[in-house]
């Protein structure tokens, strides 16, 4: 962190902001997680009904309660009007601070220059079965109060909030136990009978409900709307494309496939996801030639680990590596397969697929020895 801030002559005071609903499981993990750190924990209720508020109280007196409007934005601003401190954390009940993450977030509050205005930190939305983080996002999680930054957006909301940044690796690490799944859809299609018109934003992350509900022709639609404002962010463009090929997937139909993966190139360079699908594509059809060009050329892309958009870690580390094996075996390049197997293997050693394949490979190559003799 030392490059990126200056010592303050104190350290920095935080306020952690919190709304909440119905959250007896996890709440008291995430206030665990985080007590020792935050100066004042600010919780707004929108409604709980369980033990939500009986379990806040052990943490904090700042209790507030929010009558529900379906509106996370207005929530979390209400919650953001209730903080003292000079900076402002937020977190959802489902979200930790990890042992190496709080410590530091520890050195952070107590070294971070009150010349920023906005530390961003990583989200650590999904993990293998080895514990490895598989997807991450970047998020706004700590602003200077007296900015009064807002809250954008009834579902989905987003901190607007421009100065003087600062980009940590800290990260928090979401861990859900399950959630409302039809709570999202349901507030959006309530906003569509009233006739109100949808913004860029809401239009794609309606198409991801959509999606996640598995209504594919409607979110096709509306990643199409999305896509035809060319006002959406470049991330959200990259992303609508990956799931229109995911929608068109659903239906066999591989030229609509291919065409939204090749126009996610117009928004930026490739990324390693899509080279991925392209190889798979490719594979399938035994067209090996371009399977190995598009999975060799996922290899070679940087990941993207400060990246804002949604940062795939399998398709940049082990999962073109093992598909190259795949590529070479059957080409009957048994030396590079073994070669791609083992590149995979330094990032999932354990995983089952690794040594069955080399006991294969080691017999193939040994079986070439023989003959070359």
């Amino acid at each position: 962190m030392s490059e990126f801030a200056k010592q303050s002559q104190s350290p920095i005071t935080i306020s952690l902001c919190m709304i909440v609903k119905n959250e007896e499981a996890t709440i008291e993990r995430c206030l665990r997680s985080v007590k020792q750190i935050v100066d004042e924990i600010i919780i707004v209720d929108t409604g709980s009904t369980d033990k939500t508020k009986e379990l806040v109280s052990q943490f904090t007196n700042n209790i507030f309660d929010f009558e529900w409007i379906d509106d996370f934005a207005a929530a979390r601003n209400y919650a953001f009007s209730q903080a003292t401190q000079e900076y402002i954390l937020w977190l959802d009940a489902d979200d930790v601070f990890l042992d190496q993450d709080r410590q530091q977030l520890l050195d952070l509050k107590s070294t971070l220059s009150r010349e920023f205005e906005v530390v961003s930190m990583l989200y650590n939305l999904g993990f293998d079965q080895y514990g490895k983080v598989t997807s991450q996002i970047r998020r706004r999680r700590l602003v200077k109060r007296e900015k009064n930054y807002r809250w954008l957006g009834a579902v989905h909301e987003c901190l607007e909030a421009y100065g003087t940044q600062l980009e940590t690796t800290i990260a928090v690490t979401h861990q859900p136990l399950g959630h409302d799944s039809d709570r999202n859809l349901k507030i959006y299609e309530r906003r569509l009978l009233k006739g109100e018109v949808f913004s860029p934003r809401d239009l794609y992350y309606f198409a991801n409900e959509l999606k996640d509900h598995k209504l594919y022709n409607r979110a096709i639609e509306y990643y199409q709307r999305f896509l035809a404002t060319k006002q959406g962010w470049v991330e959200d463009n990259i992303g609508a494309c990956g799931s229109l090929a995911d929608c068109y997937y659903q239906f066999n139909d591989v030229e609509n496939q291919l065409k939204y993966i090749y126009i996610s190139f117009q928004y930026d360079t490739p990324r390693a996801d899509f080279c991925c699908r392209l190889g798979f594509h490719h594979l399938n059809n035994n067209q090996l030639k371009q399977a190995v060009f598009w999975y060799k050329i996922a290899t070679q892309l940087d990941i993207a680990n400060a990246s804002w958009g949604l940062v795939n870690y399998p398709c940049s580390t082990w999962l073109p590596h093992l598909q190259l094996c795949v590529c070479y075996s059957r080409i009957g390049d048994y030396k590079l397969a073994y070669e791609h197997n083992e590149m995979a293997a330094k990032f999932i050693p354990d995983d089952p697929r690794i040594q069955h394949n080399r006991n294969f490979l080691r017999s193939q190559l040994g079986n070439e020895n023989k003959q070359d003799t």
